[in-house]
């Protein structure tokens, strides 16, 4: 997070007080997203492998690895960044038949 702090003065026309005013401001970066594929009983293992490969270009051993936390957990967090790419990449997975959500990351 960044902060930055601008104080300036100004003279009230009627009053004659000074009135000093104190502006923050915070900037904040957005949290990521994960992409989360569920586990369904008529996919195909080897389809949900072969699946992630070609959407995220993941090597065959780290697909499988996430297929298999999808078919023993019942889901996996295949990909983690932006809103708009983790949309993206959802709708990639669904358009290939899988259970697909998105969630945003926990500070």
């Amino acid at each position: 997070m960044n902060r930055a702090s601008s104080t300036r003065s100004a003279r009230g026309a009627d009053s004659g007080v000074d009135t000093v005013v104190e502006t923050v401001t915070e900037t904040r970066t957005a949290r990521p997203w994960n992409v989360i594929v569920h586990d369904d009983p008529v996919t195909l293992m080897s389809y949900v492998t072969h699946a992630l490969m070609e959407i995220f270009g993941y090597a065959r051993e780290k697909a499988h690895r996430l297929m298999m936390e999808v078919h023993t957990q019942g889901r996996a967090i295949v990909w983690t960044g932006g809103r708009e790419r983790a949309e993206v990449y959802a709708q990639k997975l669904k358009g290939r038949h899988l259970r697909t959500t998105l969630e945003r990351v926990d500070d």
